[in-house]
């Protein structure tokens, strides 16, 4: 299944998208008698089954819902958690070429992670689908992309084990780490260049872990209007997702509806030879397959 939260005459709702269509859930699950909060994605992230057996119940007779079902041309998608509950959690370096790209860059000797390194984007970062990315030429000057996997927890926990780690997984996104290398450098650490307002595209949708058999073999791509930059795929992680939400979830809880980055492959723009940064007009394309793409237009003003 796959879920966003779309706009529909000045209304934000939760959709089930099928095919090109998106079915109202909290509008259809009222004309069925269903109790349960399905008004935004986190309400619907912490129904638990008993919210998603609902969301089956609709996909499994979508014909019954035409007056809440909306053509997808007709609705504005939205990122799909669009006011996180806190900072968006990320890992840095956690593809091997792209760990080595980096440092062939900065002209270092390449040094693999002994362990996942995290950081956050600010809430404020969150951008939409097809959102322009509009920064202040007076703040950056150098605006890189990044595509990644997002990892939506779906159940709260602390000191989580590997074993058990995707039992609190909810499902996954596209996200976009767009970059202000030039704030990253200056500021010789990772949070301020990685949090301006409008630079973490998400989406298209949610699609729940069940109907991913296995994260591992799903691919990531960039192109830049129409160029590829990027390709990889998330086997080729240094730090699996598991792994991940054991490392970050040590000692410390993880929330229902907290997002995690898991990290970009190789191909960014700044270790390109010669280095492109993103320009005004541009269009960045990130995508994962069996999820969906986000397609975000660069305005630098």
């Amino acid at each position: 299944m796959k879920l966003v939260t779309f706009i529909y005459e000045e209304k934000m709702a939760v959709g089930l998208l099928v095919s090109n269509s998106v079915i109202d859930i909290a509008a259809s699950a009222a004309r069925v008698g269903a109790l349960v909060d399905l008004s935004s994605m986190l309400s619907v992230i912490r129904g638990g089954q008993e919210a998603l057996s609902v969301i089956r119940e609709i996909a499994n007779q979508p014909q019954l819902f035409p007056a809440t079902t909306y053509q997808l041309k007709q609705v504005t998608l939205v990122a799909p958690i669009p006011v996180p509950a806190r900072n968006i959690f990320c890992v840095g370096r956690n593809y091997l070429d792209h760990v080595k790209e980096g440092f062939e860059a900065q002209q270092v000797e390449v040094k693999l992670p002994e362990v996942p390194q995290f950081f956050t984007k600010a809430t404020h970062s969150i951008n939409s689908p097809a959102g322009e990315i509009a920064i202040n030429e007076r703040v950056t000057h150098w605006l890189d992309y990044e595509v990644e996997l997002a990892v939506i927890i779906g159940k709260a926990g602390r000191d989580i084990s590997k074993e058990k780690a995707l039992e609190h997984v909810f499902g996954y996104t596209v996200a976009n780490d767009v970059t202000a290398r030039d704030l990253q450098k200056r500021h010789e650490q990772w949070f301020k260049g990685k949090s301006l307002d409008g630079s973490l595209p998400m989406g298209p949708c949610i699609v729940i872990r069940d109907a991913v058999p296995d994260v591992k073999t799903l691919e990531l791509s960039c192109h830049v209007n129409g160029e590829r930059r990027q390709l990889g795929q998330v086997a080729q992680m240094i730090f699996d997702i598991p792994t991940i939400i054991a490392s970050l979830s040590a000692g410390m809880t993880l929330d229902v509806g907290d997002i995690i980055c898991t990290g970009t492959p190789a191909g960014v723009g700044f270790a390109m030879k010669p280095p492109q940064k993103l320009k005004s007009g541009d269009v960045v394309t990130a995508a994962i397959s069996g999820i969906g793409e986000l397609r975000n237009t660069i305005a630098i003003k």
